[in-house]
């Protein structure tokens, strides 16, 4: 009896941002909509963060900790939920403009190699997501 692989593929959506560009499983097509994707949710986050900010201090609104974690969590979600969706549109056309671009460098270039990313240790991943810029600049 053959057993077929849990997951015969990996997604994109699945892979961490810090570690989608030296992941050799995705194609470069896959790793630039999962980028863009997940650009369009950083800037969607932003808006919605500001569009939840009220504008006068009430008895009513609830200005707790917990509060604020669980509006967090629905912003983020929220945030990713429109991105995946593809409603707004960016991301395809991110996609798309990163795409021509790889493909025109290629073209000039064949036998160029492509850039490595500039994360590839657990250690220099850990100091761009952690630290400042100047501190993390000063250690590399």
């Amino acid at each position: 009896m053959i057993i077929p692989p849990l997951q015969s593929k990996i997604e994109a959506s699945d892979v961490p941002m810090e570690r989608l560009a030296a992941n050799s499983a995705l194609s470069e097509s896959e790793k630039i909509a999962e980028a863009a994707r997940q650009f369009e949710a950083v800037l969607l986050r932003q808006i919605l963060e500001s569009t939840q900010k009220s504008v006068f201090q009430s008895k009513y609104t609830d200005n707790s900790t917990a509060s604020g974690i669980y509006r967090d969590m629905i912003t983020n979600q929220l945030a990713d939920s429109i991105s995946k969706s593809g409603s707004v549109g960016l991301a395809q056309v991110l996609h798309k403009e990163f795409t021509r671009q790889l493909a025109a460098e290629k073209e000039q270039n064949p036998e160029a190699e492509p850039p490595k990313p500039l994360c590839t240790s657990p250690k220099q991943i850990e100091i761009f997501s952690t630290t400042p810029t100047k501190a993390r600049d000063a250690k590399l």
